[in-house]
């Protein structure tokens, strides 16, 4: 058997279907497991040792179509169900099953408040689809593999501080209202019981800087100097992992962590909380707010200008 699994972007969403990849592997008999997925995300699953081909698209599926015909798949398992992955099953014209994304669900709670989400995660969900060829999950969790370059020692790279023990500080987010604002990073830092290693990208090291300006005793400062996977390893050996609704959260996740999650204009309710994250995980959410959620993915700024979402997170009751 030869399966196909699509999924596209992003960080998060891709961490968020190794389970289904594992299962595949190990409870298909002689299966042939390939993996599509954009160029710019390639490194989140490129280390995978369940999946026997990759294969990527820069700007267009006319890149990857004549290639993928030839592999002759017998299904194709479609977890990221859009428009561009309609083109494409329809180009390989083979039999194929897709995850329910639950877009009027997320439409209703959205712009109505209303809620008709199941209680359930999208992982569970990406299994629906795979059920379709005999898959089960096998209730392990997540996944995260990475290379032996991308490793971190952490006595031989960082300042004997972090030499002991840290916390991981995610201070990125794919949009600002899903970010920690500074003041709360300011208030972690501040409250917390161990020294904390920043991560996120170039975008996020200015507000970094700040923080750690604040907090020069107990802080250092890692957004924007290490790639994706480097980043993973500062995680793997993190005692806790701070962080709002990103793709580090879900890799996190992968590594059994104890996660603190601040939630801004999104809710776990989507489906997207940790999963299987560390017995002593919390969600960290103002649960009272007639605007939120506002968007299903999030925004540039506040829609209302106020930002309560995160702005009001009560930290007292967490324990960093």
């Amino acid at each position: 058997m030869k399966v196909l699994v699509i999924r596209f972007s992003s960080i998060g969403d891709i961490v968020l279907t190794t389970p289904v990849l594992r299962c595949i592997k190990q409870q298909l008999k002689d299966v042939e497991l390939h993996f599509i997925t954009k160029q710019q995300f390639i490194s989140v699953i490129e280390n995978n040792p369940y999946v026997d081909k990759f294969h990527t698209i820069n700007q267009s599926l006319a890149e990857v179509i004549p290639q993928l015909k030839k592999e002759n798949f017998d299904y194709i398992i479609d977890l990221h169900h859009n428009a561009r992955t309609l083109k494409l099953k329809l180009a390989l014209g083979k039999k194929s099953f897709s995850f329910n994304k639950l877009n009027w669900q997320k439409f209703l709670i959205v712009n109505f408040k209303k809620n008709k989400l199941p209680q359930k995660h999208i992982v569970d969900r990406y299994f629906e689809a795979a059920a379709n060829i005999g898959v089960k999950n096998d209730g392990r969790g997540l996944d995260y593999f990475i290379n032996d370059k991308d490793e971190i020692d952490i006595v031989s790279s960082l300042p004997a501080l972090f030499h002991n023990d840290y916390h991981a500080l995610v201070v990125g987010g794919s949009y600002f209202t899903k970010q920690i604002p500074l003041n709360k990073l300011k208030e972690i830092c501040s409250t917390s019981s161990l020294p904390l290693i920043l991560l996120g990208g170039k975008e996020d090291a200015a507000i970094a800087e700040q923080v750690y300006q604040f907090h020069k005793n107990k802080v250092l400062n890692l957004c924007g100097k290490l790639n994706l996977n480097q980043s993973a390893s500062i995680i793997q050996q993190a005692n806790k992992v701070i962080t709002s609704d990103t793709g580090l959260m879900h890799i996190a996740a992968a590594y059994k962590k104890d996660i603190i999650s601040l939630w801004g204009n999104t809710i776990p309710e989507f489906g997207m909380g940790p999963y299987l994250a560390g017995k002593n995980s919390h969600v960290l959410e103002v649960t009272n707010l007639s605007c939120r959620p506002c968007s299903k993915l999030g925004y540039k700024k506040c829609p209302k200008g106020h930002f309560k979402c995160m702005n009001d997170i009560q930290l007292k009751d967490a324990q960093f």
